[in-house]
C-alpha cells in the first residue's frame, strides 16, 4: 500500500475503482510528467450520488461534501495512469464546476471540499491553484465536476 493510500485509510476512505467514461474521452492522460484528469462526477458504486442544483435542490454543504467524492475520483484516474500516488509531486490545478441555482454564488465554498480533501490526504503537495465556476448544468445532472492536473515525480 502506497503511503498515499495509507493515508486515505487513516482518513476512512478508500480509493475508488476509475469510473469509466460517460462518452469519447479518457478519465486520465498523462503527458510527460503532467497527469490531466477528465472532469470526474460524484460517483460512489457507479451511479451519481445525488443530482440537481446547488442553492436549490443541493445544499451547499452537501455539495462540498460531493466535491470531495470527485476529488477522490480524479486520484483514482490519476493512480491509474500513474501507476502510484506516491509519485504525485504535487497538484498543480483544480478546476471544479458547480450546478448552480441562479441565485448561488457559494461556488469557492464547494470546491473546498475537492481542496481540502487533497490537502488533507497529500499534505503541501496537495496544496494548488484553482479555478470555481457556476454552470447551468452538468452531465447527468450532477451538481458537481471537478478535474486535477498533477505533476509526477521524474
Amino acid at each position: 500500500m502506497s503511503a498515499v493510500e495509507a493515508k486515505l485509510a487513516e482518513l476512512g476512505l478508500t480509493l475508488p475503482e476509475v469510473v469509466p467514461p460517460l462518452a469519447a474521452y479518457q478519465p486520465a492522460v498523462r503527458s510527460g510528467v503532467y497527469v490531466y484528469t477528465a472532469g470526474q462526477l460524484p460517483m460512489v458504486d457507479g451511479k451519481l450520488a445525488v443530482t440537481g442544483k446547488v442553492g436549490h435542490e443541493v445544499t451547499p454543504e452537501e455539495a462540498k461534501g460531493l466535491a470531495r467524492v470527485c476529488a477522490l475520483n480524479a486520484l483514482a484516474a490519476v493512480k491509474s495512469v500513474a501507476g502510484d500516488l506516491d509519485r504525485v509531486a504535487r497538484v498543480v490545478k483544480v478546476v471544479g464546476f458547480v450546478a448552480s441555482a441562479p441565485d448561488f454564488t457559494g461556488q469557492p465554498g464547494v470546491v473546498n471540499g475537492a481542496s481540502e480533501l487533497l490537502a488533507e490526504v497529500l499534505g503541501d503537495k496537495g496544496v494548488h491553484a484553482r479555478s470555481a465556476v457556476g454552470v447551468a448544468v452538468l452531465p447527468l445532472d450532477a451538481p458537481v465536476e471537478v478535474e486535477i492536473q498533477v505533476e509526477l515525480e521524474p
